[in-house]
């Protein structure tokens, strides 16, 4: 198991793919298969039976994971892809943009 750079809740670029170029938020992160999934991004068509939630059926669009050599996180400053790098202080880690230097939350 490593330590992936990018968390639940961060914005994300996507570097290759059908998807190039469109931003996005992690809604979760699969650590075991690298893999992380992204508000509007990977979008698949699911087909589904009627139930009681969905009493209609048919096809429904969501999203499906993405790995994650393929998200660049998104810099704070200047809203563009950047690399991180990761500080400890202390106990605490901190995750800092490449290309600003500033701290990612």
């Amino acid at each position: 198991m490593s330590k992936l750079h990018i968390k639940k809740g961060d914005t994300v670029i996507v570097l290759t793919g059908k998807d190039k170029g469109n931003k996005g938020k992690v809604l979760q992160v699969l650590v075991d298969e690298n893999r992380a999934i992204v508000e509007g991004i990977n979008l698949v068509s699911k087909s589904t039976k009627p139930s009681a939630k969905n009493p209609q059926g048919g096809i429904v669009k969501q999203e499906a994971p993405i790995n994650i050599s393929n998200l660049s996180l998104i810099d704070p400053k200047s809203g563009k892809a950047t690399r991180v790098a990761i500080k400890h202080d202390g106990k605490n880690v901190i995750r800092i943009a490449k290309k600003s230097g500033e701290e990612i939350k």
